[in-house]
């Protein structure tokens, strides 16, 4: 007769191997609990909310160029932004509603770049001014794909260099509103990141790099106010005035443009 009762070696052996593996699994257990995740980084994930802040500021303050690309929501619409900015100027390009247009800004000269499509708009069939319309469309393919010099005394002047003045469009994405406070570790771009929150979850939220210097790569605005991604901090570009062919000297003021009449 078989006995169902192994043994006396094998279960010794079975006990064995069974406090070997809990052994392993609870020294492993312990190394990652005690495992410091600021290891290797630049330690700004010890600090707080407001402490973490104040070093992407200043970090962001003192590069001499960055790179800003996401989404921006405002009550004047929704705007795709992909800008290289730094102190002297900026260029790059903005989307509005079906609006494209390019940018380019060396000191207080301001020039708009866009197609035809972007200048004409149909106030004849709105009016019946066809003569107007005609002129208008005549103005539109003029400017089509030319570097226009927007005066500052234009009323769209200080809206425009806006999307150009790096301090102006990082003093509106580096602002955290209400009570900072800390959130998960992440990354962003293959960088390890550490996040900063706005008070209630709708005060922004802001990625700082915990690696190197702690520049900001990743803005949420609240209340759903768009996502702009901040790289390429202190790389710097070229500024280059467009050739006098590539250039309209509009005069005065800027023929309104179909995104502005909608």
């Amino acid at each position: 007769m078989t006995s169902s009762v192994p043994p006396v070696r094998a279960r010794r052996r079975t006990a064995t191997l069974a406090l070997v593996l809990c052994a392993g699994l609870t020294a492993a257990l312990t190394a990652c609990a005690g495992e410091d995740p600021d290891k290797g980084t630049n330690g700004i994930g010890r600090l707080t909310g407001p402490e973490i802040e104040k070093k992407a500021r200043t970090a962001a303050d003192s590069a001499d160029a960055v790179r800003l690309a996401g989404t921006l929501v405002s009550k004047g619409g929704t705007y795709k932004i992909d800008m290289k900015l730094k102190d002297k100027g900026g260029v790059g390009s903005v989307t509005s509603k079906n609006s494209t247009f390019e940018l380019l800004r060396i000191g207080d000269e301001l020039y708009l770049k866009a197609d035809a499509g972007f200048w004409n708009h149909d106030d004849d069939k709105k009016t019946g001014a066809g003569q107007t319309g005609e002129a208008d469309r005549t103005a539109a393919d003029k400017l089509d794909d030319k570097y226009v010099k927007v005066p500052e005394d234009d009323p769209t002047y200080k809206q425009l260099r806006g999307f150009t003045d790096k301090k102006v469009l990082l003093d509106g994405l580096l602002t955290l509103h209400g009570k900072v406070g800390k959130g998960d570790r992440d990354k962003a771009g293959g960088v390890r990141t550490i996040r900063i929150l706005g008070g209630a979850g709708e005060g922004g939220a802001l990625d700082v790099s915990l690696e190197g210097t702690p520049y900001p790569l990743s803005f949420a605005r609240g209340g759903g106010g768009g996502v702009i991604t901040l790289a390429d901090w202190g790389r710097d570009f070229a500024l280059v005035a467009p050739a006098e062919d590539e250039t309209v000297d509009y005069g005065q003021q800027l023929p309104k443009s179909s995104s502005s009449s909608s």
